[in-house]
């Protein structure tokens, strides 16, 4: 008997998360994320520690080999 209420509740919740509009305060995010500039500083660091321990496999002329 108690379904009704409860499936009742979960409709009720389903449409408000469905038709709100909740405000977005750009700002805030923006200062969350940063610059994008320290963001790819970060990624060109990661790919100079990165070490390959198949590089010493890969043949160069790869293209070469195929003709």
């Amino acid at each position: 008997m108690g379904r009704g209420r409860a499936k009742a509740k979960q409709t009720k919740v389903a449409r408000e998360l469905k038709y709100s509009s909740p405000t977005m305060d750009l700002d805030a995010l923006q200062r969350e994320i940063g610059s994008g500039t320290t963001i790819a500083a970060k990624d060109s660091d990661v790919e100079d520690d990165y070490d390959d321990p198949y590089a010493r496999y890969l043949d160069d002329d790869e293209d070469s080999s195929r003709r």
